[in-house]
């Protein structure tokens, strides 16, 4: 947990919260920041089994699944390309889109891109992130035309590939996976439909709900799409897929997360509590998975 990406923060508290599950299901588990100890120092202590909780890069990214593969230490969730690949949305939306799996209209820019162009092309709203960055850090929501340059500039700063992408118009979903089972979907409702950084992991304003108050047959198509979403991008153990509903009942996938918060906010685990899974048996469940490659 831990680690050196921008999700740092939220990392640590999801680590924390699964060392207190496992320790209290009697397993003897230990923090293990990477970024403050050697990787290697789990090979000389001789640890059975890694639980990855580090989100974002150099966690989520195939960076540390490759470590540990040469380490030879089993590790849970996705394998490095799994990884790799859901890290990096636009390939993710190509490989999606290619097997019609419905994701918004995009465009990738530059500092020298015409950004009339790109209007003409997404419209208005429209949105500008990074390519390999999670929890809506250096994402804006663009509104008129002029505001694309300093959108693209705090987007770039977070990563040398930016994503300019349809405004998908609709209410938030989010599908986790377990296994082979799509959990419950939760609808999420956030402050002026803002769904940030704040209101993700520290706004006690967001409101989740779960059961999502839709209709059963598009629940079953949502579900089974992510379930499709996450096997085509070959991902193990657990994962969760976020996604826009629009009013005509219709969808579009936006990103596959490969190391899902698992923090008091978090979303996976209130998936499972839905399907009668309780913290501690997810965090076992999940842990019992773990694998070489």
């Amino acid at each position: 947990m831990g680690g050196r990406s921008a999700e740092r923060e939220i990392s640590l508290l999801s680590g924390n919260a699964v060392l207190d599950a496992l320790r209290g299901r009697g397993v003897d588990a230990h923090a293990f920041d990477p970024k403050e100890r050697d990787i290697s120092d789990l090979k000389i202590e001789h640890f059975d089994r890694v639980f990855i909780a580090l989100h974002g890069r150099y966690g989520e990214d195939g960076t540390v699944q490759g470590a540990l593969e040469l380490l030879g230490i089993p590790y849970t969730g996705s394998g490095v390309m799994a990884s790799a690949l859901a890290m990096d949305k636009w390939r993710t939306k190509l490989m999606w889109r290619a097997v019609g799996i419905p994701v918004p209209k995009d465009v990738l820019v530059h500092a020298t891109s015409d950004w009339d162009a790109v209007v003409r092309t997404l419209g208005l709203p429209l949105i500008v992130k990074p390519v390999h960055e999670g929890s809506t850090i250096g994402l804006t929501k663009v509104r008129t035309a002029k505001e694309l340059p300093a959108a693209y500039v705090l987007a770039a700063r977070h990563d040398r590939m930016v994503l300019a992408e349809e405004f998908v118009d609709g209410r938030e979903l989010t599908a986790s996976i377990l296994g082979d089972t799509a959990l419950p979907l939760i609808r999420i409702e956030a402050p002026q439909g803002n769904y940030d950084y704040q209101n993700k992991y520290f706004s006690d304003e967001t409101k989740y709900h779960c059961p999502a108050g839709i209709r059963a047959e598009t629940e079953r198509a949502v579900r089974e799409a992510a379930l499709h979403a996450f096997q085509i991008l070959g991902c193990e153990g657990w994962g969760r897929a976020d996604l826009i509903l629009r009013a005509d009942n219709t969808f579009s996938f936006l990103e596959m997360n490969t190391s899902p918060g698992m923090t008091g906010h978090s979303l996976v685990p209130m998936a499972a509590r839905q399907a009668g899974l309780a913290f501690p048996d997810l965090v076992a469940r999940i842990l019992e998975g773990a694998h070489v490659g």
